[in-house]
């Protein structure tokens, strides 16, 4: 029967992360447990010095957790060695930051086939799903123009078409339109609602505004050190 349905494609298991400070410590979530489905589009929320970026951190194996366990795809993280947690972050997961971190010597087209060839992606092959994705992302006449040339809203359509290059089954995003003006943002994020959708990924992003937050499937919520799933947030928010 569990075989009809696909497994999560992020699953946070009782996760927790303490900090120690001199002979105390901090504990800034504990026993956080939520699961994310190929497709789907889920807010992290929460005040400052919640946790969000740990446990975005977390989900993209780059920080481990106090106790607990990250489990992607079915395969627990704690399980691997940093290897094979380096490999499934370069294979797997897919991130936007806030800032789009794009390279600037490069062209549109090229900072998207960039990471493809640092896979081990031929550069024709690398080329070709760049331009889909940039396409994708409404980008079609902007592909051969470097970042300095792009409105802020282009360059963050190119950092998350960059996210999406390797074909990620994750995609983890920090505030991908936190600088950007709200009209810009909603454009940004309408696309990348449509890209996600048609290619299947789980995304997971932090953010600090709850019109955004109301635009997607539901809200996990950062409160008093627990992750609560708060669902569909209403629009009124």
């Amino acid at each position: 029967m569990s075989d009809a349905f696909p497994p999560a494609a992020l699953r946070f298991d009782a996760v927790a992360r303490v900090y120690r400070e001199g002979e105390g410590r901090l504990e800034i979530f504990r026993d956080a447990s939520a699961s994310l489905m190929p497709g789907e589009i889920v807010a992290l929320v929460g005040p400052s010095g919640a946790g969000k970026s740990s446990l975005l951190h977390m989900a993209g194996l780059l920080e481990a957790p106090t106790t607990g366990d990250i489990v992607i795809d079915g395969t627990a993280a704690s399980s691997l060695s940093d290897a094979e947690r380096t490999r499934i972050r370069r294979e797997t997961i897919g991130f936007v930051y806030q800032a789009h971190h794009l390279l600037p010597e490069f062209t549109a087209l090229e900072n998207v086939v960039i990471p493809q060839m640092i896979a081990g992606v031929s550069r024709k092959e690398a080329k070709v799903e760049a331009a889909r994705l940039l396409t994708l992302m409404g980008l079609q006449d902007r592909m051969e123009h470097r970042p300095a040339q792009l409105s802020g809203g282009e360059q963050q359509r190119v950092a998350i078409a960059r996210g999406l290059a390797n074909k990620p089954r994750i995609l983890l995003a920090d505030e991908p339109t936190g600088n950007l003006d709200p009209k810009t943002a909603a454009g940004v994020f309408e696309a990348l609602v449509n890209i996600v959708r048609k290619e299947g990924v789980a995304v997971l992003v932090a953010t600090h505004n709850l019109q955004l937050a109301a635009k997607m499937d539901r809200a996990l919520v950062l409160h008093e050190g627990k992750l609560l799933d708060a669902g569909k947030l209403g629009t009124a928010v």
